[in-house]
Parts: C-alpha cells; structure tokens; sequence
C-alpha cells in the first residue's frame, strides 16, 4: 500500500483533474482509504508551511525581473547585439534566435518568458527572410528551453529548496549544460542551413557596429553577473539577489534607457502576481504529497524497484533519465521536480551519486520536456504565437531535441562538465 498515494495521483490526471488539485486530493484519498483521519487535519497547515519559506520568495522576484526586463525593451537590444555576432552566417537568424536565448536566458530563468519574447519578435523575422514558419516555430521552442538552465533558474531554486541542495552551486553546475545545448544546436542549425540553402545576411557587422550593440547590451548582460557574483561573494543570499535583480532592471529600464513607463507597472506586477501564485500552490500542494507519500514509505519502496533492477549506479542512472524523458514528454517541469525529486533523490544518492550532480541532470532532463510533445509548454506558446498544430512544430524539431537528449547523457556520465564550475567557486562537492 506504500504507493498508493502515487497510483491515486496518476489516476486523477487521468480523469483530467488539473495537477495541482490532484496533488491535493491524492493524499485526501489516500488518507480515507487507509483510515487515518487523524492526518486530515494536518493537511492545510503542510501545504501553507510548504510555502511559507523565505527561500521562496525569490520565485516572485525572478518573475519580476524577467518581465521588468521583457517590457523594457531589454529583449530588443539582445537580439540586436546577437545579430551583429551570428547574422550572417548561413541561417543567420536561427542562430541568432539561439544566441539571444543563452543571453536572454541569464535575465529571465523561464522557458515560456523566452519564448514569448523572443519568438513574437523574431518568428515573423525569420518567416519575412525565407525560413518556413514550422522551422522558425521549433528553433525558438527549442532554444528557449535553455532558458531555466543558464542561471537565474526558477526549477532550480524550486529544487533547492525541495532537495536541500545549495541554490548557489546548482546556479554554478547549470552553465556548462547551458552553454552546449546552445552550442549544440548552433552547430546542428549550421548543418541543416548548408542542407536546405536557408538564407544568410549579406554582409558582415563591421567591428564598430559590433561594439555599439555590446556597448547597448552590456548593462543588461550584466545581471547574471551581479545575481551569481553576489551570492558566491557572500553579498546577499539567493533570495535576496532576485530582490537585487528586480531593483536593477527598474533602475536600468526606468533611469538608463528609459524604455519603460511607470505606467506599466502595475500591470508588470499583476502579471508576476499571477505567475508566482500558481507555482506558490503547486509547490505547496506537492510539499503536501511529498510529506504524505514519505510518511507511507513511498521512497523507500521506489529505490527498491530500482535497485532491484540493477544495482550498477550507472544503469540506475540511465533508466532514470529514461523514465524523466518520458515524464517531461507530460508534466511541467516544475510539478515533476517537486514530485519526483523527493522519490529519485534519495536513491542515487544511496547508489553514491552527488545530489548536486542528479539535481542538475533531472533539471536539465525535465525542462527538456517543456519542448516535447505531447504536452510541452512552450510547444503550446509556439502554436499560439505561430498558429501551427504542436505536430507540425515537432516535425522540424527534432533535430535539436536529439541535441538536448546528447547533452543530457553527456553531463549524467562526465560528471566534471557539472561539477567543476561549483568546485572551482568552493563548494566542496
């Protein structure tokens, strides 16, 4: 009876019930069937604790930087420096659509921030210069997925938390993963720009046009810097450089560049409001699971399963980045983290495996999933900014998705690409 909680659960999304809801009256249930009315009344004060930490409140202000800066003209001014970089390469403006996610990446921590920004600017770029609209639709889908990798990471402050796992070195671990997913993909763009003759720009930026678009993104670039560097520094905690990152892009939008009117800011702060309400009550309906599922052993009972198949950590390892594959393919990211990670945890770090390095590879693996179909997050925000089906969009994507999966693979059994950063900023892992 140990899982039954997690076969409650999965029968709920079956019916459809949304998954926070199903979180919630899992445990009800289970609770009923196993005839232990005297946890009922503890229910409500679990999932207000679960969100009444201190660590969280760099959720809201992450999300507010990110439209701080999304509103600003911000956005703009990225892909302008990454066109003077990579435009005229063949197929120049996917990889510009690439380069400006690892960079628009540092300042919003969100897939869907990324491809909602990006991709209502440069989806009808691309489709205006040659490329087919499914294309252009699966390279933004594609890329923005890095977004919640390259820190600031909202995931991974959600995991942190969940998992007790340094936010700092988890921030520190996810650069390299970054930087050869996008890598990756600007190299694969590059093969099927040459095999499908996309267009390039016809002439070069010349050194000074380089050095003035840096010059315009250079205060924005600057960021992650501040946000990472002043938590390895010891300046502020993590939670306090998402208070920092938001004071900064208010001073940069509304005192440096000017792009953005105190007008719009209420509406900035509806709108963050309403994003971190949502993750604020699935984590704290999933830290109700979580407590409910390891009062009944369900952990336990998971790293049975697993080391009964195999008791190598690194076979352990590969049926486990199976399995997130597969979850990503259906649940967000961040439901999945909070689900799983309890469960996973645990076991590989019996089988010897650093928590540090599986939080960053189930990370990586499960936003992956927010560009899988059927159900990947931003494959929906794509459809609706393009209005393709998700099929038509994964017909060209998955190219790059066979990157993500390599990257994936090659950061679970090198584990220096993760750990080196973190050891380097002196972590101790």
């Amino acid at each position: 009876m140990a899982l039954v909680f997690f076969w409650l659960l999965l029968a709920l999304m079956a019916l459809g019930v949304p998954i926070v809801f199903a979180l919630v009256m899992a445990p009800v249930f289970g609770i009923l069937i196993q005839d232990k009315l005297v946890f009922l009344s503890m229910l409500p004060q679990r999932i207000f604790s679960g969100i009444n930490q201190f660590p969280l409140l760099a959720i809201p202000m992450f999300i507010l930087a990110g439209e701080v800066m999304n509103h600003g003209g911000i956005t703009l001014r990225l892909v302008t420096f990454a066109k003077t970089l990579v435009g005229h390469f063949r197929g120049g403006l996917a990889q510009v659509n690439i380069l400006s996610s690892m960079l628009f990446a540092g300042l919003s921590g969100s897939a869907v921030a990324d491809t909602s920004a990006l991709g209502s600017m440069l989806i009808p770029a691309m489709e205006k210069d040659g490329y087919t609209r499914r294309f252009a639709a699966a390279v933004t889908a594609a890329s923005s997925v890095i977004g919640p990798v390259i820190p600031p990471s909202i995931i991974m402050v959600v995991y942190a938390y969940i998992m007790g796992v340094s936010v700092a070195a988890l921030f520190a671990a996810g650069f390299v993963p970054g930087i050869m997913m996008g890598g990756g993909m600007m190299i694969m763009t590059s093969f099927l720009a040459r095999r499908r003759n996309y267009p390039k720009s016809e002439r070069r930026a010349p050194p000074k046009e380089v050095a003035t678009a840096f010059g315009h993104a250079f205060l924005p670039l600057l960021t992650p810097v501040i946000i990472l560097g002043g938590i390895l520094s010891g300046v502020f905690t993590p939670t306090e450089a998402a208070a920092a990152a938001v004071a900064y892009a208010l001073i940069l939008s509304l005192l440096v560049t000017r792009t953005l009117e105190i007008a719009r800011i209420p509406d900035m702060l509806y709108r963050a409001g309403i994003a971190s309400s949502s993750i604020l009550f699935v984590i704290g309906a999933a830290t109700l699971f979580g407590w409910v599922t390891s009062l009944s052993g369900v952990p336990t009972a998971v790293s049975g399963i697993l080391l009964g198949v195999s008791d190598n950590p690194w076979v352990v390892l590969f049926l486990v980045n199976i399995l997130l594959l597969i979850v990503g393919m259906f649940f967000d990211a961040g439901p999945a983290i909070l689900i799983l990670g309890p469960l996973l945890g645990p076991t590989m770090q019996q089988l010897g495996i650093d928590p540090l390095h599986f939080a960053i590879v189930m990370c990586v693996n499960l936003t992956v999933g927010l560009a899988t179909p059927p159900m990947g997050l931003v494959l929906f925000v794509a459809s609706t900014l393009t209005r393709l089906s998700i099929v038509e969009i994964a017909k060209d994507m998955w190219p790059f998705l066979i990157v993500h999966i390599m990257v994936i693979f090659l950061i679970a059994y090198f584990p220096f690409l993760t750990m080196t950063l973190p050891r380097l900023f002196g972590f101790g892992v």
